[in-house]
């Protein structure tokens, strides 16, 4: 048992502090005494699996951290973390579907808590026509392809506001998650492109991004659009909890007359379209 519960007491002490909490504060929070909190994260008592939820509730853990604390603690986890390609997540993958769909023409991406894109409607193709390979690499990334020198940073005007307003989420969600890859993205971001943080502090995370006069992939032809983010705070499942979509919609009437009006039948090229689930 000491094994253990030295184990969960690290991650309690270890995700407090990443929450910038003292033990007075959490253990208020958590509404538990401030000793017992103590005996947990040194080893001299082991919680239980209401108690390790309760902690990891009010630490904002996402799920699979929920997991990990659970197993620590001796006691089985308590949310899937299956493969989309799960038989048992067809549901959510035709829900995905159409969510993608009905958001035709206008550009979306399913992706996931790295901003890695698993999916895209046949509207993307607009955004990412022009990509080069460089900005592909070495996975198809919505951030990276937004702003690489490869991507799309060269078509958005008011550049430096938007690479702050993007990078910003990017930070904001690496902190939240403790994710490593997502603070190797920001660096790597960092290292291409030259931000100044006179420009503004971070928006919230899920707050709407607007793309000013961004050019079409095709021609001259200058689109401005916003884009909104749609979250599955709820699910119980890891995998689907870490999935958004990114859907992007006109911000003036002459963008979205561009994307309405009949193009010959034919869909817009995207090198990074890919469907949820071949048979949704």
């Amino acid at each position: 048992m000491g094994e253990r519960a030295a184990d969960i007491g690290g991650l309690v002490r270890d995700w407090r502090r990443r929450r910038n909490l003292t033990q007075h504060a959490l253990a208020a929070q958590a509404e538990v005494s401030t000793r017992y909190l103590s005996f947990i994260e040194t080893g001299r008592a082991r919680p239980s699996r209401a108690m390790v939820s309760r902690l990891a509730e009010t630490l904002a853990v996402p799920l699979g951290g929920r997991n990990q604390m659970l197993i620590a603690a001796g006691y089985a986890p308590l949310f899937g973390e299956r493969s989309l390609d799960d038989p048992e997540l067809k549901p959510v993958r035709h829900a995905l579907g159409r969510i993608l769909a009905s958001h035709e023409p206008y550009p979306a991406f399913l992706v996931d808590r790295r901003w890695d894109i698993r999916a895209t409607n046949r509207g993307a193709g607009l955004l990412t026509a022009a990509v080069g390979e460089r900005a592909l690499k070495p996975a198809p990334n919505l951030m990276r392809m937004l702003l690489h020198p490869a991507g799309l940073a060269g078509r958005i005007r008011e550049t430096e506001q938007q690479v702050w307003s993007l990078l910003g989420r990017v930070r904001r969600r690496a902190e939240q998650t403790c994710d490593e890859q997502l603070g190797d993205l920001h660096e790597e971001i960092l290292g291409y492109l030259e931000v100044r943080p006179e420009l503004g502090g971070p928006p919230v995370d899920g707050e709407p991004l607007a793309l000013h006069r961004l050019r079409a992939a095709a021609g001259a032809e200058e689109l401005s659009f916003f884009s909104s983010v749609v979250t599955f705070a709820e699910a119980r499942d890891a995998t689907v909890a870490d999935l958004s979509v990114e859907a992007f919609f006109p911000a003036d009437e002459a963008t979205r007359l561009a994307l309405t009006r009949p193009r010959d039948g034919r869909a817009d090229p995207c090198p990074v379209t890919r469907q949820v689930n071949a048979r949704m």
